[in-house]
C-alpha cells in the first residue's frame, strides 16, 4: 500500500505543480480545432453540422471547448481537415 500512496502523492504534485504553470510536469492532449476545421469549408455551423449529420449543438460545443469529439468525429474532422471537398463529398455519398 505504500507504494501505491506514493504514486499518488506524486502524481497529485504534479497535477498541482501544472495548475500553477509547471508545464513541465504535465501534458494536455489537445483535440481538433473544430472552427478551423470547419472554416476550411466555408460552412456555418447549422451547414457544417447538417453536412456532419450531428446536432449544430455539438459542433457549438466543439468550437467553444466545453465538449471533446469522440474518436470517430476526430477521425471524420481529420478527413475534413486533410481534404474537406473530398470529404464531404464521401459523406453525401454514404447516405
Amino acid at each position: 500500500m505504500g507504494k501505491a500512496f506514493e504514486k499518488i502523492a506524486a502524481g497529485l504534485a504534479d497535477a498541482i505543480a501544472y495548475a500553477e504553470g509547471d508545464t513541465s510536469k504535465g501534458r494536455v492532449a489537445a483535440g481538433p480545432d473544430v472552427k478551423a476545421i470547419r472554416a476550411k469549408t466555408k460552412l456555418s455551423q447549422v451547414k457544417f453540422a447538417a453536412k456532419l449529420r450531428v446536432p449544430v449543438g455539438t459542433v457549438r460545443d466543439w468550437e467553444q471547448h466545453r465538449r471533446s469529439p469522440d474518436a470517430p468525429a476526430r477521425t471524420l474532422l481529420g478527413m475534413v481537415d486533410a481534404d474537406p471537398k473530398t470529404a464531404l463529398a464521401l459523406i453525401e455519398r454514404a447516405e
